[in-house]
């Protein structure tokens, strides 16, 4: 019965991976999420310092391609009507001009 036991808790621990060293996982808050929206021709970024704001049309096309050099950046836009989808970082909005 001792073999068994030992038996089954030998091949439990052999047959569970280990890693050899533990990733510490990225979590963004509340407070330094990024926020991206639209209103009246102008897209308001916060949080994004230093990073990039795509645009690109339907197609995939990237139509622009801005800098945010703040954590707290408002942006006229001057391209034609249509749909077009934002992206800065890993967040992404649709939008549709009008």
């Amino acid at each position: 019965m001792k073999k068994l036991w030992i038996l089954t808790i030998a091949t439990f621990l052999l047959g569970v991976p280990v890693s050899a060293v533990d990733q510490p996982e990225e979590v963004e808050s509340e407070m330094s999420a990024v926020t991206l929206t639209f209103q009246n021709g102008r897209i308001h970024v916060t949080n994004a310092d230093g990073q990039n704001l795509e645009i690109f049309n339907l197609t995939g096309v990237r139509v622009a391609n801005i800098r945010i050099d703040s954590n707290d950046k408002q942006i006229s836009l001057n391209i034609p009507r249509g749909c077009y989808i934002m992206k800065v970082g890993k967040v992404v909005r649709k939008v549709t001009i009008k």
